[in-house]
C-alpha cells in the first residue's frame, strides 16, 4: 500500500510537471490524474495538493474519464514525435533479430519484446522498463539498441494481464501500472529473469537491468529483491524505500537530471544508504536537461546529454558484467 502511494503521489506530481511545461494539456492532466484518484473529488484534491491553483482546476461536475483503448482514445496530449537519437536502431536493422514474446509469471502469461544479436554466439541479457507509458516504439527501440551493442534485451509490458499496453487509453496506462503494484512488477522481472536463464544464447550469469522514469523505480526495486542482477541503470526513478537499499548486489548507476528538482531532493538520503550499505555505486547528474531526457520522442530530450547517459550505462554494464 505504501509503495501504490509513492507511485500515485509521484505521478501526479510528474503530470503537473508536464502540463506546467506545455508537454500536456490541461484535459490530459486532468485526465490522468482522474484516473489515479478515481473521483472528480479525488482528483481536485490530488491536484491543490501539488500547488495547481484553484482557477485551473476542473469542476466538480465534469464527469469522469471512461478507459477507451488507445486506438480508439482522442489525442489529449503533444503525440509522441519520431525518433530523434543517432542511437535509434530500426526494426529491419539487419543486425537484430527481434520478436514479441511470451513467458510465464506464476499462473499469468506475460508479454514481451526480445531483442537479440543476429550473430550466433552467447550474449549478456538486459532487462528493460518501460516508463508510466507502457511498452511503446521507443522502449522496443531501446531494446533493439542494446542488441545492437552486443546484448539480449528483453522490454516487458506491465500490463500484460490487463490486455497490453495498446489495449488502453493512453492516460489511463499510469493508472493501471499504479493499481497493479510495485510487488506484482517486480515479480514479472523476477520471472523475466528465469526466462531468459532457459534461452540457449543468453549467458545467465552476466544479468543487467535498465528503468526510466517510473521504470527507474522499478528498477531499483527489483535490485533490492534480485541478488543475481550483476548491473543496474535506473533513470531518473522513484527511490526503494531506504530499509531495503542493504539487499542490492549488483552495481547501480543512478542516472538524474540536473533540473529535475522533485526527484532529485531524494538523491542525498539514497547516497547515505548506498554508501552505509557497502554498494558499489555511482550517481551521474546530467547538467541542463531534465526528467525524461533520454526519451527522444519527447519534448525534453537532449540529443547531447542523453548520448553521454547511453555511453555511460554501456560503459557501467561493461565493467560489471
Amino acid at each position: 500500500m505504501k509503495e501504490t502511494q509513492t507511485f500515485r503521489k509521484y505521478l501526479i506530481e510528474e503530470f503537473y510537471d508536464d502540463y506546467r511545461e506545455g508537454e500536456i494539456s490541461r484535459r490530459t492532466f486532468i485526465r490522468r490524474v482522474a484516473f489515479l484518484s478515481g473521483s472528480m473529488a479525488a482528483t481536485i484534491a490530488a491536484m491543490s495538493a501539488v500547488g495547481c491553483k484553484p482557477i485551473e482546476l476542473p469542476a466538480a461536475t465534469e464527469p469522469m474519464p471512461t478507459n477507451t483503448p488507445a486506438a480508439e482514445a482522442q489525442p489529449t496530449s503533444v503525440p509522441p514525435t519520431d525518433p530523434q537519437s543517432p542511437l535509434s536502431v530500426p526494426e529491419d536493422d539487419p543486425d537484430v533479430a527481434a520478436s514479441d514474446v511470451t513467458f510465464p509469471s506464476g499462473s499469468d502469461e506475460i508479454m514481451g519484446y526480445l531483442a537479440r544479436p543476429v550473430a550466433e554466439g552467447v550474449y549478456p541479457a538486459i532487462m528493460v522498463c518501460h516508463e508510466n507509458r507502457g511498452l511503446n516504439p521507443h522502449i522496443r527501440d531501446v531494446a533493439r539498441r542494446f542488441a545492437k551493442n552486443g546484448y539480449v534485451a528483453i522490454a516487458l509490458d506491465l500490463l500484460s494481464r490487463e490486455g497490453g499496453t495498446a489495449a488502453h487509453d493512453r492516460d489511463a496506462v499510469p493508472a493501471l501500472l499504479t493499481e497493479a503494484g510495485a510487488d506484482r512488477h517486480v515479480g514479472d522481472f523476477l520471472a523475466a529473469a528465469d526466462y531468459l536463464q532457459t534461452l540457449d544464447y543468453v549467458d545467465g550469469e552476466r544479468l543487467g537491468m535498465i528503468g526510466f522514469c517510473f521504470g527507474g523505480g522499478i528498477t531499483w526495486r527489483v535490485a533490492t529483491a534480485l541478488p543475481t542482477l550483476k548491473a543496474a541503470a535506473p533513470f531518473y526513478g522513484p527511490a526503494p524505500e531506504l530499509d531495503q537499499v542493504p539487499n542490492i548486489q549488483a552495481a547501480v548507476l543512478g542516472v538524474y537530471a540536473e533540473q529535475d528538482e522533485r526527484i532529485n531532493g531524494g538523491i542525498d538520503p539514497l547516497k547515505a544508504a548506498l554508501e552505509a550499505a557497502g554498494t558499489t555505486h555511482q550517481i551521474n547528474i546530467y547538467p541542463g536537461v531534465n526528467h525524461a531526457f533520454h526519451n527522444d520522442t519527447g519534448q525534453r530530450y537532449n540529443e547531447e546529454q542523453a548520448t553521454q547517459a547511453w555511453n555511460d550505462a554501456l560503459a557501467w554494464f561493461a565493467e560489471h558484467m
